[in-house]
């Protein structure tokens, strides 16, 4: 019965098992918290918080966010100043604002060995290559490559590609003889009956038609 009772309270959280601790306690412990907590191995802490919260009405507020480990920027506040002291000339934001993001151009590993030559950190003090990118994912900064120089769209040969359409359109519009049709080769135009309704100029056509194929 006992380990029964013990596995039912392991399967609780908060002020359940605490409500459960504290109605065992009081039923085969005769209320003592330390009785419960030999018989059960509860800590008799938890037991006297769920008897007076059963008595008061009163309950009690759990911090679960204070559990666990601290952070390693939180817990070692001069390491998270080196930090940032090596990565914020190497920082830029977002060129469109659309986030609150800080980019950065320094791995990890770079921040890591910026770390051991400049501020003379010892090996122990500082975290794994893993841990340092997701300190830094943390603080904010984001890595993306600063782009050094932008590929050059405009050839060589534009300027005189342009040059020579001007002068052909200046060459067709003295010719009265010469029609200058524009278009726009981007857009889909119809150009006959064969460009639409699943028929293809380059085969025959259909249903009796000659069709432009052979």
């Amino acid at each position: 019965m006992d380990e029964l009772l013990k596995r039912t309270a392991t399967r609780m959280t908060g002020r359940e098992r605490r409500q459960f601790q504290a109605d065992v306690t009081r039923t085969l412990c005769g209320g003592s918290p330390r009785q419960a907590e030999r018989r059960f191995g509860w800590g008799r802490d938890t037991v006297r918080a769920g008897l007076g919260e059963a008595s008061t009405g009163i309950r009690c507020v759990e911090n679960f966010a204070a559990r666990g480990r601290p952070r390693v920027e939180d817990a070692d506040a001069p390491l998270a100043a080196d930090i940032r002291a090596i990565v914020e000339p190497q920082t830029h934001a977002d060129p469109e604002l659309k986030t609150p993001r800080v980019y950065t151009n320094l791995s990890a590993r770079e921040v890591l060995a910026l770390l051991r030559e400049r501020n003379g950190s010892s090996t122990d003090r500082l975290p794994s290559e893993r841990t340092m990118r997701d300190i830094l994912n943390r603080m904010g900064y984001r890595l993306r490559r600063l782009q050094k120089a932008k590929p050059i769209r405009k050839t060589a040969a534009t300027d005189a590609i342009f040059a020579n359409i001007h002068a052909v359109r200046s060459a067709a519009a003295a010719d009265p003889g010469t029609l200058e049709i524009s278009i726009d080769t981007k857009a889909k135009v119809s150009e006959g009956e064969y460009s639409r309704g699943g028929k293809n100029p380059d085969r025959c056509g259909r249903d009796g038609d000659p069709g432009m194929g052979p």
